[in-house]
């Protein structure tokens, strides 16, 4: 019954996506044991304007919801996951296993699911303002998200900053830049919902999402990376490689040329938004008119039309003999 309501599988059916943001809503609220309790000692609407992005430890879940959450992942219901307490725990502590990583020389390995691995790199002043990137691809198309870590006064690790991998062509891939100017990144909509109803105000809200990432700059000295095992049941074959951007001023002068280029069409968008609702509301002021006074004028000529007979002797006359 779920496929029925899949928008890929009802591209014409409008009330498909609602139906489907809804179901999503709902399991996610379902299989998280906080939010049910929620739910059921307030309603939907505590839960709904609390936050619509829910996030599932899956480390907590147990078995059947663990393969409850993977089918509906599979019929694509986008269902967020947060790193496991247990290893967030760990790294705070101190107590996890952190291997060198040298600059320019990928590594491959596999990592179990909810699992991380963690990797330290070192780097130069001169590295450091010339920008480094991080980068992890999985070939298989494994789940995985990217952490970077701070380092603690105490030794432990605390995280900092996480990108959760996407699909880009035969692989899985996430990536940090710290090239030390702002790096932008496409956020999707949080709200899909309202985006369906109203498929102007998304149009000109699509941009907004592009954001500035949290860090640009990074400083000499060690630096934390890790790759968490994202997937529901197995474990992710991945390479990661750290590079030092000293050799690629031609492609970061591009990609601020690019960025550039999309906030000056944000703010464009942003300006004619305004125009465009002006005019939209002058058309449909113009629409309504139009509307009224077609009604007034055939109601008009209706009556004259009914006033001549009645008031011609020839047809009053017909009328009388009939």
């Amino acid at each position: 019954m779920y496929p029925r309501y899949h928008p890929d599988k009802n591209a014409n059916d409008p009330k498909a996506t609602d139906m489907f943001n809804e179901i999503t809503f709902s399991y996610n609220i379902l299989s998280d044991p906080d939010k049910r309790h929620q739910y059921d000692t307030a309603g939907f609407e505590a839960v709904a304007s609390e936050n619509q992005d829910l996030e599932l430890d899956l480390s907590s879940l147990g078995a059947m919801n663990t393969m409850f959450a993977a089918i509906f992942s599979k019929l694509g219901v986008p269902i967020k996951t947060t790193v496991s307490a247990t290893v967030l725990e760990e790294a705070l502590n101190g107590t996890v296993t952190i291997q060198p990583i040298a600059l320019g020389q990928p590594i491959v390995k596999k990592v179990e699911k909810q699992c991380a691995h963690f990797y330290s790199v070192t780097i130069t002043e001169k590295e450091a303002q010339a920008g480094l990137v991080c980068r992890v691809q999985s070939s298989d198309k494994s789940k995985f998200k990217l952490l970077y870590f701070d380092q603690e006064e105490n030794g432990g690790l605390n995280l900092a900053l996480q990108e959760d991998s996407a699909k880009t062509g035969k692989v899985t891939s996430a990536g940090m830049y710290f090239l030390g100017f702002p790096v932008y990144r496409l956020d999707k909509p949080s709200n899909s919902m309202a985006s369906a109803k109203d498929p102007d105000t998304a149009f000109f809200k699509k941009l907004d999402g592009f954001q500035p990432c949290e860090m640009h700059e990074i400083k000499a000295g060690m630096h934390t990376f890790a790759v968490y095992g994202d997937n529901f049941f197995k474990s992710v074959s991945y390479t990661i490689e750290v590079v030092c951007t000293a050799s690629f001023e031609e492609e970061k002068e591009s990609l601020r040329t690019v960025e550039a280029q999309i906030l000056s069409k944000r703010l464009e968008l942003s300006k004619f938004e305004t125009e465009y609702k002006q005019v939209l509301a002058q058309f449909t002021e113009m629409t309504s008119r139009y509307a009224q006074e077609m009604q007034e004028v055939t109601s008009k000529n209706s009556n004259q039309l009914l006033f001549f007979f009645k008031s011609t002797p020839f047809v009053m006359s017909i009328l009388t003999i009939v």
